[in-house]
């Protein structure tokens, strides 16, 4: 006789969705449910700036630009809220103000934090890349650095780490460019 085997159910948006509100944010991998813990002052300073960078872009393109608590459904089984999410114009109807989003963004930034740096590098990044996210960037407050990493097929290669002197380049959006200092808060 084969051993026992403990099986967990998976949990998908829809139970999200019918969950009363506890206050908490929540991610799903792979239909596994995790709580996202509150981020600390240096994180949301940094993904404020980031933020503002792609908003200002947004407002000369076309675009869209969003920051957390946004649920991105990429299936029933996969959801997360990346910090900073950006949409090119022509996929920015892909955007509803009154529907979750349920299409990969162009671009998905991560601000690590101690509590989730080992998660925005381990699950989401195959997971964006899976889902076709073209560019993920991975900012290090701690480190003052923020890596650009391009979808290539089904993985993404790391194309810059701009430090606090150096400026920061998108590959999808070749007009698109800021100092890196302006993402890091003064110590």
């Amino acid at each position: 006789m084969a051993p026992m085997q403990v099986v967990r159910p998976q949990v998908g948006y829809s139970d999200l969705v019918n969950a009363p509100e506890d206050g908490h944010r929540y991610e799903i991998y792979e239909g596994e449910v995790f709580v996202v813990p509150s981020p600390l002052p240096r994180h949301q300073m940094a993904a404020l700036a980031v933020y503002k960078h792609l908003d200002t872009y947004a407002s000369v393109s076309g675009g869209i630009a969003l920051a957390a608590p946004l649920d991105i459904v990429f299936d029933e089984y996969d959801v997360v809220q990346p910090d900073v999410v950006f949409f090119r114009a022509e996929r920015r109807h892909l955007v509803q103000p009154d529907a979750v989003t349920r299409d990969a963004p162009d671009i998905a930034v991560e601000v690590l934090s101690p509590s989730t740096a080992v998660t925005d590098r381990g699950r989401k990044m195959p997971m964006f890349a899976r889902y076709g996210v073209p560019e993920y960037w991975i900012v290090d407050p701690v480190l003052e650095q923020l890596e650009v990493h391009v979808l290539d097929g089904k993985t993404y290669h790391r194309t810059q780490v701009a430090h606090v002197d150096d400026t920061v380049r998108s590959v999808l959006l070749p007009d698109l460019s800021f100092a890196a200092s302006g993402v890091f808060p003064a110590g």
